[in-house]
């Protein structure tokens, strides 16, 4: 009889075992939420919602956006840095805050490299340098000439103090030689619309904020800072074929769990946004709002980050930006 219970109890116990499984076997069983650190409208809320509704068809299940914003995107980002890592709070953001804002803020709350852990990289916005459609320049090489002829008078705009674009345009600036005074604007759109109004004569943004001001002569673009040419924008050249490489960077996004997420449930996720990212619809949509899809594996992305840091560390460094 002895021996009946204790075979009964171990079936009993081996189908509980069976029945639980492993963690990640039914991942995911309820909606899971996005935060994206900044705001509606912005790039990264553009960007997810064209890809919001495939992925939540891939997982099988409700994927929600949760706009957590403030301080640079740090506070939604660090919210997610601490969440439980159960692949049920993702996180969509920005170049900031991977690679850039460790070194503009003192107290962030996290640690990019340490509390997170990136899926891949969903895309680059095409960043492209602006100037007012008034200056009598019709390239680079005449527009370093105008601000060298007038240092210390040409200004430069920026959507906000140790963004990319700012960075970007300290760096440029710093390159053509002209004394340039940055002006910050709370913004792209704004920002825009000084460099139409002629308050500032340069600004970097991306295509969909400053396209539809180029056939009409109001803005001219420069230059594009990705490695090969914009395809909506065929004769405006890279930053890398006029001999300006790396002076301009593109703002990229990713999507990133909390760190020690199980790495099946990694599996799911990336696997998801894989089968996303290579529908051909969702791809011409990103592009008709400017934005490319990464070239390089979620491997190769993730190897490269360092290396990125360091370079915006220098930037910021020798721009003397600090944000606390």
């Amino acid at each position: 009889m002895q021996a009946i219970k204790k075979a009964v109890l171990g079936v009993t116990a081996t189908l509980c075992l069976g029945a639980v499984g492993p963690v990640w076997a039914d991942y995911p069983d309820h909606p899971v939420r996005v935060v994206i650190p900044y705001p509606p409208g912005a790039a990264g809320d553009i960007i997810f919602r064209i890809l919001q509704p495939e992925l939540s068809r891939e997982l099988g299940q409700t994927v929600i956006t949760d706009y957590k914003t403030g301080a640079g995107g740090n506070i939604g980002t660090q919210m997610v840095a601490r969440s439980k890592p159960d692949g049920y709070t993702l996180l969509f953001s920005a170049t900031n805050n991977f690679v850039i804002n460790q070194f503009l803020y003192k107290n962030m709350g996290y640690d990019p490299f340490k509390d997170l852990y990136v899926i891949n990289k969903v895309a680059d916005a095409a960043a492209l340098v602006y100037v007012n459609g008034d200056l009598p320049v019709k390239n680079m090489a005449e527009f370093k000439d105008y601000v060298q002829q007038r240092k210390g008078q040409v200004n430069y705009g920026t959507p906000g103090a140790g963004t990319t674009p700012e960075l970007s345009a300290w760096k440029l600036s710093e390159v053509l030689e002209g004394d340039m005074l940055g002006i910050h604007y709370r913004g792209s759109a704004p920002g825009i619309q000084a460099l139409l109004g002629n308050e500032v004569q340069m600004f970097v943004s991306s295509y969909g904020l400053g396209a539809a001001f180029l056939p009409e002569g109001r803005l001219k673009a420069l230059a594009v800072a990705l490695p090969e040419r914009f395809p909506a924008l065929p004769d405006v050249p890279t930053m890398e074929e006029l001999g300006y490489k790396d002076v301009v960077i593109s703002n990229w996004w990713a999507l990133a769990v909390p760190a020690g997420t199980d790495k099946e449930i990694v599996g799911k996720i990336e696997g998801a946004l894989e089968k996303v990212l290579a529908d051909p619809e969702i791809r011409s949509k990103l592009l008709d709002q400017g934005y490319l899809l990464s070239k390089v594996s979620a491997e190769e992305f993730r190897k490269g980050l360092p290396a990125e840091a360091d370079y915006w560390h220098d930037i910021v460094t020798k721009a003397g930006i600090s944000l606390d």
